[in-house]
């Protein structure tokens, strides 16, 4: 074999390597593609993603709202208390005012 036949047949190897390589990447870019079917499967799937989201969100929003509104009826409750606390201390001041008035009163007969 002389040197342009060894020439000749290393570009036909390496020739038919390359076309080889190439149709066996179609071949797998051919089965690996998405169908239609599965494409319109994703396209669902995301839709119902998107969908749940929302539905997330609108669930975070109503915990939101539902938390600031008890929030403040617990800050009522407590302004209410703290009312109530001080009235009662204040009726205890009296009525511990009035027992020394009506004992100093009694004592005197």
């Amino acid at each position: 074999m002389n040197r342009t036949e060894f020439i000749t047949v290393t570009a036909i190897i390496l020739f038919s390597a390359f076309v080889l390589g190439w149709f066996a990447s179609w071949l797998v870019h051919r089965i690996t593609r998405p169908t239609k079917a599965s494409m319109s499967d994703l396209d669902m799937m995301a839709q119902q993603l998107h969908d749940a989201e929302e539905t997330r969100d609108q669930a975070v929003a109503q915990l939101e709202e539902r938390e600031a509104d008890l929030a403040s009826r617990l800050a009522g409750a407590e302004a209410e208390l703290q009312a109530a606390m001080d009235g009662l201390r204040e009726s205890r001041t009296e009525v511990e005012e009035l027992r020394d008035y009506i004992e100093q009163k009694l004592a005197r007969r």
